[in-house]
C-alpha cells in the first residue's frame, strides 16, 4: 500500500490536505469556486455533447439519402447479373 500511496497513509492525507488548501487558495483568488466549475464543467459537457449527437444524427441523415439510391441500383444489378448467369 505505502508503495502506490507514495508514503505512508497518514503523510500522503497531510500533503494532500496541504496541497488542496493552497490550490483551493489560489482559485479563490482568481473567482473560481466550486460551484462555478461544476458548472462550466457540466455546460461544457452538455455543449459537447449537443454537437456530437448533431454531427451523428447529420450523419446518419447523409447515410440514408445514399442508401435510398445505392441500395435500389445495387438490387436491379444484382437481378440483371442472376439473369446472365443462367
Amino acid at each position: 500500500m505505502n508503495a502506490f500511496l507514495g508514503g505512508s497513509l497518514p503523510a500522503v492525507a497531510v500533503r494532500l490536505l496541504v496541497v488542496s488548501f493552497v490550490v483551493g487558495m489560489l482559485l479563490t483568488m482568481f473567482g473560481f469556486d466550486p460551484e462555478t466549475i461544476y458548472a462550466r464543467f457540466v455546460e461544457m459537457a452538455r455543449h459537447i455533447l449537443d454537437f456530437g449527437l448533431t454531427d451523428l444524427r447529420q450523419f446518419g441523415r447523409i447515410l440514408l439519402t445514399g442508401a435510398m439510391v445505392v441500395a435500389p441500383i445495387w438490387f436491379i444489378l444484382r437481378l440483371m447479373d442472376s439473369r446472365r448467369a443462367r
